[in-house]
């Protein structure tokens, strides 16, 4: 056995409350590379949230919308992905993305590095029975030059992925190769004897960093769908997956906080050593939009 699957057969996600100080969660996410923070969401923002969506979510199809076989056996044959929930659920706009740990872990991870960030996108990602596990990789593979730097590289992706029903091993709970970060080759993402699943109670959210290996498990259950929500945000001198401005409508933008709309878009985002970026004749474009 290699000295990186000795110390993933040993190692576990430490548990924090909600209540930890972020100097704490952010100690272990850079030592650990995720970790578990427990009812992140109340019992009834996660009913909530569940009511909202589950319309959009009946209407898909499982399956990818991506032609390319790669892309395809990534997003999963039996797995649902239901993106643009800004427009669709109050509570997510509201009180998720929203949320002020949320806020302060963006700002204490990214502030002094890379001056701002916004949202890569908010997608509800549900794993019916049957679906195999998703191919292990780093949620920084979106910008390459970030594999070719590895661990000395910037932080360009922090994730929270919220359990919406309980995750277990059985029913596909992400499954997290703990302390990857730190490996000296990012083109090495290990292998799934390496993992441990991030087993959670609805509500729970798994915190983790764009460099630790990591990917949705097996759900060998018969009649369990494993539902969670997943939030990545990145420093703002690079692409969303999601066009907001696109996709948003500028009314419901107009209700937003905010921190919500600079981190979707309607704002103008300021990265470290930028006069400003997203803007309108070198001006805010909230001016521009009226907010």
């Amino acid at each position: 056995m290699s000295a990186h699957a000795t110390v993933a057969a040993t190692a576990t996600l430490r548990r924090v409350s909600k209540d930890t100080p972020v100097a704490e969660i952010l100690e272990i996410l850079d030592a650990d590379g995720g970790l578990i923070i427990e009812k992140f969401l109340t019992a009834d923002q996660v009913r909530r949230f569940n009511d909202e969506i589950q319309p959009a979510m009946a209407a898909l199809d499982a399956g990818s919308k991506n032609s390319d076989e790669f892309v395809a056996d990534f997003h999963g044959n039996q797995t649902k992905r239901l993106t643009n929930l800004i427009t669709i659920s109050k509570t997510f706009r509201e009180e998720i993305i929203d949320h002020d740990l949320l806020h302060a872990l963006g700002e204490a991870v990214y502030r002094e590095e890379s001056g701002d960030w916004w949202l890569t996108t908010g997608q509800v990602i549900e794993i019916g029975p049957g679906n195999k596990a998703q191919i292990l990789h780093r949620d920084l593979e979106n910008n390459h030059f970030a594999v070719t730097m590895g661990k000395a590289g910037p932080m360009v992706m922090i994730n929270f992925l919220i359990a919406l029903t309980d995750f277990t091993e059985e029913n596909g709970a992400t499954r997290v190769i703990p302390r990857s970060n730190h490996w000296d080759d990012y083109e090495n993402r290990g292998t799934p004897e390496m993992t441990i699943p991030a087993e959670m109670k609805a509500g729970d959210v798994i915190f983790f960093n764009g460099k630790v290996v990591h990917g949705g498990g097996a759900n060998v259950t018969e009649n369990e769908f494993r539902r969670g929500v997943t939030i990545p945000l990145q420093p703002a001198f690079l692409t969303p997956e999601e066009a907001y401005p696109f996709l948003i409508d500028l009314e419901l933008a107009k209700t937003l906080s905010p921190r919500v709309q600079k981190l979707i878009g309607f704002r103008s985002v300021y990265p470290k050593g930028s006069p400003g970026l997203w803007q309108n004749n070198y001006e805010e474009i909230a001016h521009h939009l009226g907010l």
